[in-house]
């Protein structure tokens, strides 16, 4: 897979403002957020789109969730927020690592885009 800003972060050569890390993951605030709270949760293996999961990546999906989840709570989001995970150009992926946005601290509309 090609660099990507999202793989430098893992590296540690762009820094971000980071609020969790593990072995499998770790969770950031985006530079550009689109609610109170928006951080972006990666894996830190290499996968460039949830359109390239397999069955072997079942394990890492469900913990990003449950990671997800934590966050959600730590970032005191009790009345709910959003999970989106953008996937191809037309999709509006605009990074070609896999993330999932982690949105909240206001009322979010339906249709999203």
């Amino acid at each position: 897979m090609t660099e990507t800003i999202f793989s430098r972060i893992i590296a540690g050569t762009i820094p971000a403002t980071i609020e969790y890390q593990d072995d499998r993951c770790m969770a950031f605030h985006d530079a550009s957020p689109q609610a109170p709270v928006h951080l972006l949760l990666i894996p830190k293996r290499s996968i460039a789109s949830l359109m390239e999961v397999s069955e072997s990546d079942a394990d890492l999906l469900g913990h990003m969730l449950v990671v997800a989840t934590k966050l959600a709570t730590q970032m005191g989001l009790e009345t709910g927020y959003r999970l989106v995970v953008n996937c191809g150009r037309d999709g509006g992926q605009s990074v070609d690592h896999l993330h999932i946005h982690l949105l909240g601290g206001r009322s979010l509309q339906w249709p999203p885009g």
